[in-house]
């Protein structure tokens, strides 16, 4: 019997899968920390022969390489894309035998990128299910404008074509294996469920239900931005990446820090944004561990700058230089642990975050601002595009939250209150301006309870 492993990643929304038989294993677009994946074959007694990469991957740095050098598993990768190393070339058509009760097909299907492959997974009663990476996703496809937005037509109506076929290889009980689409910006929109068959697919998914044309313009409607490093990951796989250094980071003392801060770099505080805004160490930026840290951090900040990790325990500075690591960002400059009154040497540089909700909004506009609250002069929404346009709260300024380091001086003079779409975004953006010496409110509140605070709240209608 066949047996299918998901090695989730929920920061990056991705997954990676180890197919087994009780015996042999392939292990399909593997994240770069296969410490996981070499743990999980090793409780299920199975060794790993096959490593298989759908695509090059944008969105992570790949552990496929390391993972079969260290293994000895034969490594396949599409034949057409040029890289550094040596791999098995596989392209449509081919068959992989992994073991006498599990093959491999592998079939073309262009659309999240020109060489994309997907591998159809069969047992002794044929066809179990599709390993289908950035195409066929839960619900929707993979985005098609990573390679550049002059190829993002042509790819989405190569997506519709692969997608298709897929449907025409397998039977409605196959089931659906994607490595996106799970909170990943790699998704052309967000996946609708936790699994799948070809046939649920064949009911909702739009690439299954849409003629070409209209699938092609619903696709690139619905893009939206997506993260800078994304620019950086494509030559880090097709060059090889190796095993990562996962060891501690050197710590800081209180005197480095100040400087760090004083320099203007990237001081990373991982504690919950409560914690924060409870006491911090001033100047330091809020991205906590509890949201996606690497995601936002990666995309802000300048390639190869200096980042220092504050965390309230070195498990949780651990568990973010794995996060880091996915994307490229293999070591942080220095890290410190414990409470900002240990990272601080005087109280002089503690500070904290006044936080309100859009109740409190509501009122402050109608000119009963709650006690203790500044009166909001600015609004400012840190949501990305696609949302704003959705929707927004009238007289709202919109810079995204990616945007906002190199746009700080775009803010209005005044008492800015802050808003994104949950307050994972706005706690960054707030302690940004903080930073840069602007009085700030933080709304840790969910956008979707705007409308009942009172606000008026432009309709999508009438953000043409």
């Amino acid at each position: 019997m066949i047996h299918v492993e998901t090695i989730e990643t929920t920061s990056l929304g991705d997954r990676s899968y180890l197919a087994h038989d009780g015996r042999a294993a392939i292990v399909v677009d593997p994240q770069r920390d296969i410490d996981r994946v070499l743990a999980l074959a090793g409780r299920l007694g199975v060794r790993i022969t096959h490593v298989a990469e759908t695509h090059l991957h944008n969105d992570y740095v790949s552990g496929g390489l390391a993972l079969a050098r260290l293994t000895g598993a034969r490594y396949l990768v599409v034949a057409a894309d040029t890289v550094g190393f040596e791999r098995v070339p596989v392209a449509d058509g081919a068959e992989v035998r992994v073991s006498e009760s599990m093959r491999l097909r592998v079939a073309a299907t262009p659309g999240h990128t020109f060489h994309h492959l997907s591998y159809l997974l069969d047992g002794p009663d044929g066809p179990v299910g599709v390993f289908t990476g950035g195409s066929l996703l839960f619900g929707t496809t993979g985005r098609t404008d990573l390679l550049g937005a002059q190829h993002a037509h042509s790819l989405a109506e190569h997506q519709h074509a692969s997608v298709q076929r897929l449907a025409d290889l397998l039977p409605d009980g196959a089931r659906v294996w994607p490595t996106h689409g799970f909170g990943s910006f790699c998704a052309a929109t967000q996946s609708d469920a936790p699994s799948s068959t070809v046939g649920r697919e064949r009911e909702v998914n739009p690439a299954l239900r849409l003629a070409a044309d209209d699938f092609v313009t619903q696709t690139l409607a619905g893009l939206d931005a997506y993260p800078a490093y994304y620019q950086r990951m494509g030559a880090a796989n097709s060059g090889g990446a190796d095993l990562i250094d996962l060891t501690p980071a050197r710590r800081a003392d209180p005197a480095e820090l100040a400087a760090r801060i004083t320099a203007g770099e990237w001081v990373v505080d991982l504690r919950s944004r409560k914690a924060f805004a409870y006491r911090h160490l001033t100047g330091t930026v809020s991205l906590g561990l509890d949201g996606p840290m690497a995601t936002w951090l990666g995309w802000m900040a300048p390639v190869d700058a200096p980042i220092t990790l504050l965390g309230d325990s070195e498990q949780q500075v651990a568990a973010a230089q794995r996060e880091l690591a996915r994307i490229g960002i293999d070591r942080p400059t220095a890290a410190a642990t414990g409470t900002p009154e240990q990272w601080v040497g005087d109280d002089r540089r503690l500070g904290t975050l006044t936080t309100a909700t859009f109740t409190d909004l509501g009122a402050a506009r109608a000119g009963r601002p709650p006690h203790g609250l500044p009166a909001p002069e600015v609004v400012l929404d840190v949501r990305m595009s696609n949302e704003w346009h959705r929707g927004h709260v009238d007289g709202a300024v919109h810079i995204p939250l990616p945007e906002l380091p190199d746009r700080l001086d775009d803010v209005p003079a005044g008492v800015v209150w802050v808003h994104c779409g949950s307050g994972y975004r706005a706690a960054a953006a707030t302690s940004l301006l903080q930073r840069a010496g602007h009085q700030v409110v933080h709304i840790d509140d969910a956008y979707a309870t705007a409308a009942d605070a009172g606000l008026t709240i432009v309709p999508a209608q009438e953000n043409a």
